[in-house]
């Protein structure tokens, strides 16, 4: 599933294409996504002009003088840029036309992605308004980390990737943080020292924000592409390497299902 950066990247690789840009027309081929697409997008949003193209979590937010679609881009979904001689796949399910040389494309093969429209305040969808912080913010601090694991019991690997604690930390980066921070993944989160929320705050910011600048060089794609994000090229220390030797100590990575999520985690290394 596209995590944070991944979804950070599509944003700023359609941004440029679409941001001010009224569409003239939207084909949907498959209104059957993970929920249905409104019937009457095409009169909602149809001649209005996309203001602002912004991302809260894993939702993709483009603003219109009357409302908000939002897109998430679910197990599979990817948006690219295409001009109307680039043929029609199979999962390419809906279609934002500007122009014949400007289409918006959403390809999703599991259709698990979704378009959602919200005329009313966006901050209070229900997809939205009980999400924590963006991890990249001053919200998401040690003193707000530290506060909300005072309460919790459940592991800090499932913890950390409850968007309700803070958004975006998914299964790949929140195996990658609690590597580099030492921190075992079964430890509650309520036996974090303070120390602990400190060191993970700043690796999970670290980690998330090179992720964004990788993918960012790869932005080119989102034009005329073969329909793959310019997702960026992972340097992986733990996610995907159970079996395989520590990079920090030589001893062989464990691998386990924690919280229904793939973990790889070193006995030795964290604790």
């Amino acid at each position: 599933m596209p995590e944070l950066p991944e979804v950070e990247t599509t944003r700023r690789g359609i941004e440029p294409h679409i941001q001010g840009k009224k569409i003239s027309s939207v084909i949907v081929r498959n209104p059957n996504l993970r929920w249905p697409v409104p019937h009457n997008l095409q009169q909602l949003i149809g001649g209005k002009k996309i203001l602002n193209v912004s991302r809260r979590g894993k939702y993709l937010l483009l603003t219109f003088s009357n409302g908000t679609v939002l897109w998430h881009l679910g197990m599979s979904g990817n948006l690219r840029i295409v001009n109307s001689k680039i043929a029609v796949e199979k999962h390419d399910h809906v279609d934002w036309v500007f122009s014949q040389k400007c289409i918006l494309r959403f390809n999703d093969p599991r259709r698990f992605g979704c378009v959602l429209w919200e005329e009313n305040d966006i901050s209070e969808n229900k997809l939205l308004v009980n999400l924590g912080p963006e991890p990249l913010s001053e919200d998401f601090s040690v003193a707000y980390l530290f506060q909300k694991s005072r309460k919790s019991t459940k592991s800090v690997k499932s913890w950390i990737m409850d968007g309700k604690i803070v958004v975006g930390v998914g299964n790949i980066y929140a195996n990658e943080a609690l590597f580099n921070t030492g921190i075992h993944p079964l430890r509650k989160a309520n036996k974090l020292s303070l120390h602990h929320c400190e060191i993970l705050v700043v690796e999970i910011k670290r980690i998330l924000q090179k992720a964004i600048e990788r993918g960012g060089t790869t932005l080119r794609d989102f034009v005329n592409s073969d329909g793959k994000p310019g997702y960026f090229a992972q340097e992986l220390l733990a996610y995907g390497r159970g079996g395989l030797e520590c990079t920090k100590c030589g001893k062989l990575l464990t691998e386990r299902m924690i919280g229904q999520r793939s973990s790889v985690y070193c006995t030795n290394c964290q604790k």
